[in-house]
């Protein structure tokens, strides 16, 4: 019998094991780091119950996207095998079959919704619409201008306040909208990195991409950046959590920064197209980000005191 269509003859179990682990994208896993943004800005971060329950949320929604990364493949493997750099995930080279990533997909959405029971009733509902957002993505939303970014966009809300729902806490308005800005300014930096990468075929990789111009896509991340500015520092020293001193206000820089690098790197460097790979290959960003983590903490739970 031959072999399912696409898949190579000759991959040994161990290479189909190794294009199984990467066909999970790992890398992306970092994006769920947003569900303990709770945990951080509640200050909780010493509650020993709310960090395992936070870790425990981590890992249902690590088992979610990466099913959903699968079924995305799945649904795009076409489109996939004519692109640059998709061309060599697992399914479109042909390292694995349909077969595989179906059943690795089913497993882990059954798996991850199976554990977010264990979190109350509540996380289980988001973490059921995280992964019906995720197929309605696939089977549509991507193909509809604005609302494809919006989409995207969502996933980070979603993951927002699942972490602060597992670790029962209420849902800062602040967070809420600086998360909502923050990640439409990836999508849309996203959007904008595929079009200039596919140049004058990025209609017949992604139809969606037809709808949108470099210079519609520029005016929208001018826009999303300058709100995100103005809300994050009105934060700074407005939240009610936050030192009276208004000391939190030292981020500012860091946040400018960041943004800054983030948008040279778009721009000078052609990233944008995975925030993940952005962040971990580009020392700056990555360095700007921990600090800013860490003086988040430092400000919370050390000058407050």
């Amino acid at each position: 019998m031959g072999s399912p269509a696409g898949e190579r003859v000759g991959i040994s179990p161990a290479d189909r094991m190794l294009a199984l682990g990467e066909a999970l994208r790992p890398k992306q896993w970092i994006k769920n780091g947003v569900l303990f943004a709770g945990l951080i800005f509640a200050l909780r971060l010493s509650d020993q119950r709310a960090v395992l329950q936070a870790a425990w949320a981590f890992v249902v929604f690590c088992a979610i996207s990466s099913a959903g990364y699968m079924f995305n493949d799945l649904a795009d493997v076409e489109q996939d095998r004519r692109h640059p750099r998709k061309r060599l995930r697992p399914l479109a080279s042909g390292r694995l079959h349909r077969g595989h990533v179906i059943g690795m997909g089913v497993g882990l959405l059954v798996v991850g919704l199976g554990g977010s029971a264990l979190l109350g009733f509540r996380f289980f509902l988001l973490t059921l619409g995280y992964a019906a957002l995720n197929f309605a993505y696939n089977a549509g939303l991507k193909h509809t201008v604005l609302v494809d970014v919006f989409a995207l966009a969502s996933f980070f809300v979603l993951r927002m306040i699942a972490g602060a729902v597992a670790i029962d806490v209420p849902i800062s308005p602040w967070l809420y909208i600086c998360t909502i800005l923050a990640a439409l300014f990836l999508g849309l930096a996203k959007r904008r990195h595929e079009l200039i990468l596919l140049g004058d075929d990025a209609s017949s990789h992604r139809q969606i991409l037809s709808e949108y111009s470099s210079a519609l896509l520029e005016q929208l991340i001018t826009i999303v950046t300058a709100s995100l500015v103005m809300a994050y520092s009105l934060y700074t020293f407005s939240a009610e959590n936050l030192p009276r001193d208004h000391s939190m206000m030292v981020t500012v820089p860091i946040v400018l920064f960041g943004i800054f690098r983030y948008l040279y790197l778009v721009h000078r460097r052609e990233g944008g197209g995975a925030p993940e790979e952005l962040l971990l290959g580009d020392r700056p960003l990555l360095v700007t980000v921990v600090l800013l983590a860490a003086t988040w903490v430092a400000v919370l739970y050390l000058w407050a005191r």
